[in-house]
């Protein structure tokens, strides 16, 4: 397995995010590092992971669609009109082209951040609930609730952090993308059996 050189990579993101976004990528990576040791995963990559998670976030979105066109990465009508929503899956790209990163499961949660999907991978889960749950983050409906519950149930939290964060996207009107809603509804019966089990 590779090793990697945190201070390194973290200075060298450092130039590419605004402040805001690095100190929250920070947050990311504590809270990563954390969960990692909860559930007795690899804290090495769940940090490289939860550092590299938003590296493609502060590229202008006009230069996003172009990069996604040079990555040969499929843009849907979605994402051509919110190109904000492709900053995970270019991420995952730039994380692999300038960062070095040939780990495909770091560079698949980097690329599953934002909308989850179904049947994460232990990393996957991290990164996506250490992104909302990192200590930054404020203004989330259950967040505390939802803090606890990673550090007991990481299935429960995704599904918590799922419904949310449709909740709030269906309250603003803002643009979806549709595999937040099939990630959702995998972990609402994942859950749903649970319970009944």
């Amino acid at each position: 397995m590779a090793s990697y050189n945190l201070l390194k990579m973290q200075n060298k993101l450092k130039k590419d995010l605004d402040e805001a976004r690095f100190v929250h990528t920070q947050g990311v990576m504590y809270t990563a590092a954390s969960l990692a040791m909860c559930y007795e995963q690899d804290i090495e990559r769940a940090s490289v992971a939860g550092l590299m998670h938003d590296c493609a976030k502060c590229i202008p979105n006009s230069q996003k669609l172009r990069l996604c066109e040079h990555y040969k990465i499929p843009v849907s009508d979605v994402e051509r009109k919110a190109p904000h929503l492709l900053h995970a899956k270019l991420g995952a790209c730039i994380a692999e082209d300038k960062y070095g990163i040939k780990d495909e499961e770091i560079l698949s949660a980097i690329q599953w951040h934002t909308t989850g999907r179904p049947q994460m991978t232990m990393l996957e889960k991290i990164i996506f609930l250490s992104d909302y749950i990192e200590p930054g983050r404020t203004k989330a409906p259950n967040l505390n609730y939802i803090r606890k519950t990673a550090f007991s149930d990481l299935d429960l939290a995704v599904f918590l952090t799922l419904r949310d964060t449709l909740s709030y996207l269906e309250e603003k009107k803002a643009c979806l993308d549709n595999q937040t809603i099939v990630a959702y509804n995998y972990y609402e019966e994942l859950i749903g059996e649970k319970e009944d089990s």
